[in-house]
């Protein structure tokens, strides 16, 4: 993209994984917003809202990166711009939805139970 910003002209990058083939180890990025992170998110990922993250993007770890978002198109607009920027990002198939239909927990800061809104 031109204005280095990820947004909707960006294509769904190919690059994907699903819950089961996620690498150990990796960083996972939430791009969803504050209220969605606060209702659920995976347990150890970072948050970084895609509103924010041109002007954060020096907070992304070193290395190659998982993007998850609700459903997995905003996470997959920005590995499309993260990997016009020369990261190696992949997108998280089916989003936390997918996630949580896989039973894979989410987890919250406050000790409730997690949920994707």
């Amino acid at each position: 993209m031109t204005s280095g910003q990820p947004g909707a002209a960006t294509p769904l990058a190919p690059t994907s994984v699903t819950a089961s083939t996620l690498p150990p180890g990796v960083a996972i990025i939430d791009v969803r917003e504050d209220d969605e992170w606060a209702a659920g998110h995976v347990e150890g990922s970072r948050h970084l809202p895609i509103s924010a993250l041109p002007a954060r993007v020096g907070e992304l770890p070193a290395g190659d990166l998982v993007v998850v978002c609700r459903s997995g198109h905003r996470s997959g607009q920005v590995v499309g711009w993260l990997a016009s920027q020369g990261r190696s990002a992949a997108n998280l198939t089916g989003g936390l939805q997918g996630w949580a239909d896989q039973g894979r927990p989410l987890v919250t800061d406050d000790g409730r139970p997690g949920r994707v809104v």
